[in-house]
């Protein structure tokens, strides 16, 4: 009998440490794949509405407690009953619950927010509802409980009908109507609000387990900003620092690349509220996006002079354009340049060929003999080059010629004594 005590109460205290240990360890709230090209910047948007700093210094009025009760008859009016702040101060609504309805003046030290009815009446039966408001946690807790009186004693008792909890009270007593929360949210205050909060990234390499992922960045609601790893690694990676006053804290990586890939996890930790949440992000890293400014043109050279007159060939590179009604515009562009420069060398080269054909043409016969018949095709063009040049040549000789006749015209001079002497001889 002993033994088997010791084994229950082994059994109980691993199952109360447990439900501790996983308690405070933080619980995977969502979960996203997300990929980018490589050179991209990528944003891991990581948002909470109850991780959003407040300054508000009125402690009084961040944690209420108040009683409502929903009557079946005339109409199923609601109507308060109770307010309670920390401070203890307490508010009715009516004059028939003074000195007869109250709440426990150490609620928010004990967390027992349970309704006190002394001398309940046939006009107490309801149904209550204890609702918690926590409004720097932004947390709403609600708890319901049915009152009926009855005039009999052995028709009391207290049941769970499914919904709610059920209690059937004897006319004239005393009823406690329970609401009982001990978490330490709606129980403690701390002085220090700035480092209760907290946010982390972690990120697990492929093939890396949870417990041995490395810590990127960590950042505090007091303005505090730790990263870890090396410096071109905690440039890439950041948080706004209005992380808290707009309760975005997602982690912006810039220039993605192929080392980037692995398991990023957002960790939330609020110790004072109670929460821990994990958002995972498991990023692939995709080819680069290549994006040109300008159309690229590229011409063809020809080695060979004989293609010279062949058609040109011009290839567009078009941008990537997000709109792509656009594309169909830059085709048709292309195919006019295309068919215009086409066309255009076409002509050209029609062009050239009919003056070849259309050239004048001179027979002329050979000079070798009088019967001689062979004739030869001259083209006029290089006969009036031959021409030209005959001609400068003759323009030569005829100076040559013109200097020796006023050589010859000159006068010529006689000596008359040596006439005399030879016909004297």
């Amino acid at each position: 009998m002993i033994m088997r005590d010791a084994v229950i109460l082994q059994a109980l205290l691993f199952i109360h440490i447990s439900c501790q240990s996983d308690s405070s360890s933080s619980v995977v709230v969502a979960g996203y794949n997300v990929s980018g090209p490589a050179g991209s910047n990528l944003v891991l948007q990581c948002m909470s509405g109850r991780m959003v700093w407040t300054r508000d210094r009125a402690r009084d009025r961040q944690r209420v407690v108040h009683w409502d009760m929903y009557r079946d008859a005339p109409d199923f009016a609601m109507e308060r009953v109770v307010d309670m702040f920390p401070t203890g101060d307490q508010r009715l609504y009516h004059t028939h619950n003074l000195r007869r309805v109250s709440l426990n003046p150490t609620a928010f030290k004990d967390g027992n927010f349970s309704l006190v009815i002394k001398d309940v009446r046939m006009n107490d039966r309801g149904l209550y509802s204890c609702n918690l408001h926590h409004l720097y946690c932004h947390l709403h807790e609600t708890v319901r409980v049915q009152l009926n009186v009855t005039k009999s004693k052995r028709k009391q008792q207290r049941f769970w009908d499914g919904q709610k909890a059920v209690y059937v009270v004897l006319q004239g007593t005393t009823a406690v109507l329970p609401c009982i929360n001990r978490r330490s949210v709606w129980t403690d205050w701390s002085d220090e609000e700035e480092d209760q909060q907290v946010v982390h990234w972690d990120r697990q390499s492929p093939g890396v387990q949870h417990d041995s992922a490395d810590r990127l960045v960590d950042l505090y609601a007091s303005g505090e900003q730790r990263s870890y790893g090396p410096l071109f690694l905690q440039r890439k990676m950041n948080i706004s620092n209005k992380a808290f006053a707009e309760g975005d804290f997602s982690l912006t990586i810039t220039d993605l690349q192929l080392t980037d890939q692995g398991t990023y996890s957002c960790h939330l930790h609020h110790h004072y509220c109670g929460l821990h949440e994990r958002r995972q992000f498991r990023v692939t890293v995709e080819a680069p996006l290549i994006r040109s400014t300008q159309p690229v043109v590229t011409l063809p050279r020809d080695k060979d002079t004989s293609k010279a007159d062949a058609p040109r060939v011009i290839n567009f590179i078009l941008p990537d354009q997000k709109h792509h009604f656009l594309l169909p515009l830059f085709y048709v562009l292309a195919s006019f340049l295309l068919l215009a420069s086409f066309t255009l060398v076409v002509v050209l080269v029609m062009k050239r060929r009919k003056a070849k054909d259309f050239s004048p043409k001179v027979s002329v016969r050979s000079s070798r003999s009088p019967s001689s018949s062979d004739e030869y095709e001259i083209d006029i063009g290089e006969v009036d080059t031959c021409t030209r040049e005959e001609k400068g040549f003759e323009y030569k000789n005829n100076n040559l010629l013109k200097e020796n006749t006023l050589k010859k015209a000159q006068p010529k001079v006689i000596d008359l004594d040596k006439e005399i002497q030879k016909f004297s001889k």
